[in-house]
């Protein structure tokens, strides 16, 4: 059963995202935020660190394709940025120590790089109309506040899935 964990709880939260997306826009003082779930890029970066990353690429691949075809009408947008970042997670991570708490930090740099990027194609195609400035304060901010609380709640507990997961796969 626990074989099947990791991809599961990877299927949970993509479509766990869309719902928590429900509260945002949140407005204060007349100035909406705009908070954006990044669950499965944080998972994934988990993944990356503490599986393997050619399995972190693989899931980064089929997720954004789904995230695509689920949330986006142009197909590729995600399909690219996951395994992106999952391949730039890899490179850090190997000059860093894998502590939880430098992956924890580290997803959350990027989840940054997620959002720029992201913002950039948007802003080349013409999808979004809003400046870089105004991107950082309502929406770069508030989803990294959201996501980190995200991280903070749930990054032992990936941490030790994926540890379980790994002394299963090697008989202890």
């Amino acid at each position: 059963m626990i074989r099947f964990i990791i991809p599961l709880i990877a299927v949970i939260l993509f479509f766990l995202e869309p719902v928590f997306s429900l509260f945002s826009p949140v407005s204060i003082a007349d100035v909406s935020y705009t908070l954006v779930p990044r669950f499965v890029i944080v998972y994934l970066i988990f993944i990356t660190v503490y599986y393997g990353r050619r399995r972190a690429i693989l899931y980064g691949m089929i997720l954004g394709l789904l995230y695509d075809m689920y949330h986006i009408d142009i197909i590729g947008i995600y399909t690219f940025l996951y395994p992106v970042i999952c391949y730039l997670a890899a490179l850090i991570i190997r000059q860093l120590h894998r502590h939880v708490i430098t992956v924890m930090l580290l997803s959350m740099a990027m989840v940054a790089v997620l959002e720029l990027l992201s913002f950039i194609f948007a802003s080349l195609i013409a999808l979004t109309a809003i400046g870089f400035e105004e991107f950082i304060v309502i929406r770069l901010m508030p989803t990294m506040i959201a996501n980190s609380i995200f991280v903070a709640m749930f990054g032992y507990l990936f941490k030790w899935l994926i540890d379980e997961r790994e002394l299963q796969k090697a008989g202890i």
